[in-house]
């Protein structure tokens, strides 16, 4: 397959880990769940067959995200830093997901990311 799909999944696992690791409350909790997911679904979702493992995965990293912004600064550093591992985690899976069950759809195949129906993870 065209490196081009699987490429854009690393991309948006890596903005999707930036805006993690950069956030700090209080300020934008409320993006914080759209922006991580942001990048996803602009390059991959609308990419690939809708598949209902990738798109709980999709929501595991919006949950994770919106524990991240709601959890209050006041429960200290620990409890923040294991807030966004979770989301950290969730991302991955999302990748992961997306890898293993992601099959290119007529979209992504005019784009030319692969043929219609190719897994996002294979090696060609």
């Amino acid at each position: 397959m065209d490196a081009g799909l699987a490429d854009h999944l690393r991309a948006a696992g890596v903005t999707a880990r930036r805006h993690a690791l950069a956030f700090r409350a209080p300020a934008g909790k409320d993006a914080l769940p759209w922006s991580v997911i942001e990048a996803f679904d602009a390059k991959i979702r609308g990419h690939v067959e809708r598949d209902p493992r990738i798109e709980d995965e999709r929501d595991r990293v919006l949950i994770a995200a919106v524990k991240l912004a709601e959890t209050p600064v006041e429960e200290g550093e620990d409890t923040i830093a294991a807030a966004r591992a979770h989301l950290i985690g969730a991302i991955d899976y999302l990748e992961q997901a997306v890898m293993r069950f992601g099959r290119v759809n007529r979209q992504g195949a005019k784009l030319g990311y692969g043929s219609y129906g190719q897994p996002v993870g294979s090696p060609d």
